[in-house]
């Protein structure tokens, strides 16, 4: 028996995205052009890229099955779709992944001290390493904690263990290639005896000074680069290597929203649209009107597909009194000093929160709540046979495609014309 189903819930429309459009009508163009066009550039097409946006362009699909819920009060139902969870790729999911993640990080992880975001950059001439090798962006996590503790040691004449939440970021303000760290570290830290210091300022030229030695370790021990070039980057006027520490959160709550930054998505779905005329994508990375990046739809598929991290490949990590070790001897109260650990989870076990709590939370609209006489709505069954999904899908006459393609690519276009000449030739 079909159901008469009062009403679908999608929390976004995929459908009325730039990002969803040029994604759902070019990438497949994109396959079979990516040998010839990005391979040079990007590197091998990695497997990863075509799992995770095909799982993203199912993401809502109903034909990859639904919940269906069902108000007791008045018997109303809807149909709720199921979502892709990838990782840091789809917008949606993304954002309620943020806010689990955020909320669990204040309530549970962090401390009630100040702390401070320091950003850590490394010289465009060096991040060609980290595209191609994606297994060094963990040891330059590495190299920058080792970097932030030598300096605490430097500044302070004490060996200090402090709480840092580490974020790795591989995309710049244009979605190009630009790799970089996020670190929210504590103002100070534990020394061996557990007692606190306090540092209510970090000297950004000095730390620069102290990772930009580590980073140059590294490349050295990898074969990647040569004393001579070690010598000449730091020969310099300006090496590029940068430290940034002015944002201060002084509250759990300040350090939550700027943790929360630290893992934003590769891109402001707002800031996306599309110029029909030359049939290009459009991304606006500054206020100004000319501060607009202009990339066909191609090109733009393999910026963003390039951030695509690989599976496994940790891109939050936590360290010192963050760690997950340290914080699992802390709560055993076992009276035994613990040295500095690296711990390189992609999260601790996070208590996770409801969907519809998610849902609530990124979308200020709950999914549970029945339109038509504002119940508790609860959900009576998951549905995932196709030949049931299929049956409601006709049924209800549901569709899931993209509302309308975005203008022919520039390629395309010059296709259409070559062939339109040749037809006006023969004729």
């Amino acid at each position: 028996m079909i159901p008469a189903v009062a009403g679908v819930y999608r929390p976004r429309h995929p459908e009325r995205t730039v990002f969803y459009q040029v994604l759902f009508h070019y990438f497949g163009q994109f396959l079979q052009e990516y040998e010839s066009r990005f391979e040079k550039e990007y590197g091998f097409l990695r497997p990863i890229i075509k799992e995770v946006v095909e799982r993203y362009l199912d993401c809502g699909n109903p034909r990859c099955g639904f919940a269906r819920i069902r108000c007791p009060s008045c018997g109303g139902e809807r149909l709720l779709m199921f979502s892709c969870r990838t990782r840091g790729f789809c917008p949606s999911c993304h954002a309620k992944r943020r806010e689990g993640w955020g909320e669990w990080m204040r309530e549970e992880l962090i401390l009630d001290v100040p702390h401070r975001q320091v950003v850590f950059t490394i010289p465009k001439m060096l991040r060609i390493f980290f595209k191609y090798k994606r297994r060094l962006l963990g040891d330059l996590c590495r190299a920058a904690v080792q970097a932030l503790l030598k300096y605490l040691l430097a500044t302070t004449g004490t060996e200090l263990r402090p709480g840092v939440v580490a974020s790795t970021q591989t995309f710049g303000a244009k979605i190009n290639f630009h790799t970089h760290l996020h670190f929210l570290v504590t103002e100070g830290g534990e020394d061996s005896e557990g007692r606190s210091h306090h540092l209510a300022s970090f000297q950004d030229s000095l730390l620069a000074e102290f990772f930009s030695r580590e980073v140059f370790a590294l490349l050295l021990r990898e074969e990647l680069i040569s004393e001579a070039l070690v010598e000449r980057i730091a020969g310099w006027r300006h090496p590029g290597f940068s430290v940034h520490s002015k944002v201060r959160a002084q509250t759990r709550k300040e350090a939550e929203r700027v943790g929360k930054y630290m893992i934003r998505p590769l891109l402001s779905l707002e800031r996306l649209s599309l110029d029909e005329r030359e049939a290009k994508v459009c991304y606006r990375y500054g206020e100004k009107p000319e501060e607009v990046e202009r990339m066909d739809y191609l090109d733009f598929i393999a910026r963003v597909t390039s951030h695509i991290p690989d599976k496994g490949q940790v891109t939050v990590r936590y360290y010192g009194i963050y760690a997950n070790a340290h914080r699992g001897k802390v709560r055993k109260a076992q009276p035994v000093k613990h040295p500095f650990i690296l711990v390189e989870e992609e999260s601790p076990r996070i208590p996770r929160r409801g969907w519809a709590e998610m849902i609530r939370k990124v979308y200020e609209v709950d999914p549970l709540i029945c339109p038509q006489c504002g119940g508790r709505m609860r959900i009576i069954a998951f549905l995932t046979d196709y030949a049931v999904v299929d049956r409601i899908i006709h049924h209800l006459k549901l569709s899931f495609v993209a509302e309308r393609p975005p203008p022919p690519h520039v390629a395309s276009q010059k296709l259409l014309m070559d062939s339109e000449k040749g037809a006006q030739y023969f004729s």
